[in-house]
């Protein structure tokens, strides 16, 4: 059955909407008429700038026809519904996910093509997704295999309920000593004639890794070793395609999160298969990209691709969290109202971007040099300021963050804001 997030509630138990606020469905934020620089909006607090989003959503866009491939953004980024069909609308030709949790969220709410970049396993999501492809005939599934074990349990569950289609899955490349996957040209043909042995309970749709745990000591060497990675999945694809072992239809091959995505489409743009190829990338963090680990992958991409240049406008953060100075207590030393339940610290302490002074700015003003978020706990910031720096209690400062998947997860209610900071509409998260 599908929902809208438009009609879901709002109400002031969810962090980020003022204190005795009538009720109000997700789709009327924009009707509130708050703007966040007016203090109508309690802080810390997210916010997603349009502006930002638009120039992001435009620049995927002519990236996809440069480079020939296809887009299933990672939906564990957002978990936003709403997102997800803006991306949809974009042109995504589906939206991956890693959990059968979030493929109910996004099944709820109407998604219709999902790639489970994961393994699937255990006995509540094999029913669950065994009913829904019973149910549904439009649901269009994919999942991974990496195992002569996991191929048997899925095409016994496929059997067993009776599918008059088959379980599409992709074949997973690994690296040695990481995640999941196939460690071996070998290994990975004896998986893929066990999915053919299974037919028509199974089918093999194509090859598929995640080439974002392979780290070397420079920047050259991580490139060369993701470019390796690619190459072993499309000798993967060959083999499997000179035996026969594919199902009908174009051949997918996957790979591919925020950083490295263009290595992937260039690389798999060059294997020579004898039928039609359909290259799905996943970034899932584009869309609202990042004030530091995403910016710096973004330079790198520019520097070893310079025909991304014409690509226009590179991407911009429109993620920001914004919160109050609390506390001066000595020189030197902010204190701010922002703390690990509010972003992500995983990848980079907050960067600290503007700050703005109610009732004493016409809009929000640059930082002086120097002043850098030190330390964080649950619900406290840290940042180190010169002496010079005039922030005072009250007063309200900007952070980008680093690693969207693990600020977006701290909220359940993001405002969108254009470039005055008006709420112009809002998203309501699911994790």
């Amino acid at each position: 059955m599908t929902a809208s997030v438009e009609n879901l509630i709002l109400d002031d138990t969810l962090k980020g909407i003022p204190g005795g606020v009538d009720p109000f469905p997700v789709g009327a934020a924009g009707a509130q008429r708050w703007n966040l620089l007016a203090e109508d909006l309690p802080l810390p607090l997210a916010v997603l700038k349009q502006s930002a989003m638009d120039r992001n959503s435009a620049w995927m866009r002519r990236f996809l026809e440069v480079s020939g491939a296809v887009l299933a953004p990672h939906g564990k980024t957002t978990m936003s519904p709403q997102l997800f069909h803006r991306q949809i609308e974009d042109g995504a030709w589906g939206i991956t996910l890693a959990t059968v949790d979030q493929i109910q969220v996004a099944r709820r709410f109407g998604v219709r093509r999902i790639l489970l970049a994961n393994q699937l396993v255990g006995k509540q999501a094999i029913r669950y997704i065994m009913d829904a492809l019973a149910r549904d005939p439009d649901f269009d599934f994919y999942c991974l295999v990496d195992s002569v074990d996991g191929v048997r349990a899925l095409g016994e569950a496929a059997r067993a309920a009776g599918l008059r289609r088959p379980l599409q899955v992709l074949l997973e490349g690994g690296v040695e000593g990481r995640r999941t996957g196939c460690r071996s040209h070998q290994e990975a043909i004896t998986v893929a004639r066990a999915v053919r042995e299974l037919a028509p309970h199974l089918a093999l749709r194509g090859v598929e890794g995640f080439e974002g745990v392979i780290h070397a000591a420079t920047e050259a060497e991580t490139e060369a070793s993701i470019a390796a990675f690619i190459e072993f999945l499309g000798k993967i694809a060959r083999g499997c395609d000179a035996e026969g072992l594919f199902a009908d239809g174009p051949v997918i091959l996957s790979a591919g999160g925020s950083a490295f995505y263009d290595i992937v489409a260039r690389v798999f743009a060059t294997l020579d298969l004898d039928r039609e190829v359909l290259i799905v990338i996943r970034s899932g963090c584009y869309l609202t990209h990042d004030s530091i680990m995403y910016a710096a992958f973004a330079r790198q991409m520019l520097a070893r691709w310079p025909e991304a240049r014409d690509l226009g406008a590179p991407p911009r953060a429109a993620l920001e969290v914004w919160a109050y100075v609390q506390s001066r207590p000595e020189p030197g030393r902010v204190i701010l109202t922002l703390g690990k339940r509010d972003c992500s610290y995983d990848a980079g302490l907050p960067k600290p971007l503007s700050w703005y002074r109610p009732g004493g700015h016409a809009g929000p003003e640059d930082l002086v040099e120097g002043c850098a978020s030190v330390e964080m706990n649950d619900q406290h910031l840290f940042m180190d300021v010169p002496d010079s720096a005039p922030l005072a209690v009250g007063d309200m400062v900007a952070f980008g963050i680093s690693h969207p998947c693990l600020t977006f997860d701290k909220w359940r209610f993001i405002p969108i804001v254009d470039d005055d900071y008006n709420v112009v509409s809002a998203i309501r998260t699911f994790f």
